[in-house]
């Protein structure tokens, strides 16, 4: 008989919450089969669109659906330069959806492919907000009392916002945010959380790249006394080489890579074991195929992973992630978003999170699908991103 090969690429594009999410769907010349991925990148979603339509579709056309591996390697390398965002979230999407048709074709979920089992659930992180102490600490306690045990604590957004900040005449409008204010609201607040709810619960808290380097260096000490479960992107992809200064200085446990796109970037901090968790954005980094020799690799230096899981994340890419959480012996932690129901009936087989653990459903492959009519109904609006428009308070641009 001959191979099963792919016929046809397609992407799905809608956006039923806040996020432009993209789906690619890749169709066989088995009739009915086919499998979906994750490729979205929110903020240049047109630049994916093209890349899969314009670019991998022709290349893809007649390929063994089977060759999960060499079609992941010579699609990164077909470009010849790799290792962009743009291109590495469409390779994702092709990629999760042979994973998916692999899955499909055994009668399997993708746990069993990768190994099997080594839990039933996965343990999830929430986030918990507001624009005051009191505020976050009421959040927490909200999640709590629905049964989550890892919560992730930010006031005021990303940063911290900018309420009181006084901008010189004519400054543009954009984001703002006061660092060292940022800094301070961060011990006011966990201060605060952890009087109220003491110090069962596990608490994280994403500093989002917002700060110097020797700045997050001191917050990574400053946080110490308050045992987090995690801190996480204390650093940009650019500053790698201060994780040494942070591990020498305290024992804050450090997650890191949701901005990841090259393998160096990843390689030594896990190598040298500079942080805790590794949290690439699994459509990010290229799809299943690299994030299982990434998990494996952080396996032998005591890394545990923490898969990126935010709103932006497609819930394809959420039970990607999962299939993921399930096989990894060195799973930590999973982000989780907390989608709407809308999303749950245009993605049926979305993952549920029950009493602080999200769990994966009976079928094969990657075990959820796209309703596409109702996909439709919401497609992609087209804006300008605000709040990654960031400033500091004389009108700088700073990292998002």
């Amino acid at each position: 008989m001959p191979p099963v090969s792919i016929q046809d690429v397609r992407v799905i594009a809608t956006q039923p919450a806040g996020s432009r999410l993209l789906i690619v769907k890749v169709l066989t010349s088995e009739d009915g089969l086919y499998g979906v991925g994750c490729a979205t990148f929110t903020q240049r979603f047109h630049a994916v669109i093209a890349a899969v339509e314009k670019h991998l579709k022709p290349f893809l056309i007649g390929r063994d659906v089977s060759r999960i591996e060499e079609i992941w390697q010579m699609s990164m390398t077909h470009g010849y330069w790799r290792n962009g965002p743009v291109l590495s979230n469409a390779v994702s999407g092709v990629d999760q959806a042979l994973w998916d048709i692999k899955g499909k074709r055994a009668g399997m979920p993708v746990y069993e492919l990768l190994g099997g089992k080594c839990r039933e659930a996965a343990a999830v992180y929430v986030h918990a907000g507001g624009n005051s102490p009191e505020a976050v600490s009421n959040s927490v306690q909200r999640f709590m009392d629905e049964g989550c045990r890892y919560i992730r604590c930010q006031m005021g957004g990303y940063g911290g916002g900018a309420p009181r900040i006084p901008k010189p005449d004519g400054a543009p409008d954009g984001a703002y945010y006061d660092r060292r204010e940022y800094a301070r609201g961060v011990l006011r607040m966990f201060e605060r959380v952890r009087k109220d709810v003491g110090g069962e619960v596990e608490l994280l808290h994403d500093i989002h790249e917002r700060l110097h380097p020797i700045e997050a260096v001191q917050l990574a000490k400053d946080v110490e006394r308050f045992k987090l479960f995690f801190l996480e992107d204390p650093l940009a992809p650019e500053d790698l080489d201060w994780f040494r200064n942070i591990r020498q200085q305290c024992a804050t446990p450090i997650a890191m890579g949701e901005l990841f796109n090259n393998p160096r970037e990843w390689q030594p901090l896990i190598a040298d074991r500079l942080i805790d968790f590794i949290r690439m954005h699994v459509s990010q980094m290229g799809g299943l195929t690299p994030a299982r020799h990434v998990a494996a690799f952080a396996n032998m230096f005591g890394v545990r992973t923490a898969w990126h899981g935010p709103g932006d994340t497609s819930p394809v890419g959420h039970a990607a992630n999962l299939h993921l959480d399930l096989w990894a012996p060195n799973f930590g932690i999973q982000e989780w978003c907390r989608f709407n129901d809308l999303v749950y009936e245009i993605f049926p087989g979305t993952p549920e999170v029950r009493n602080g653990y999200m769990y994966p459903n009976n079928g094969s492959g990657l075990g959820i699908d796209v309703n596409e009519e109702l996909a439709a109904k919401y497609p992609c609006k087209d804006a300008v991103e605000q709040w990654t428009q960031t400033r500091l308070p004389d009108g700088s641009p700073a990292r998002p």
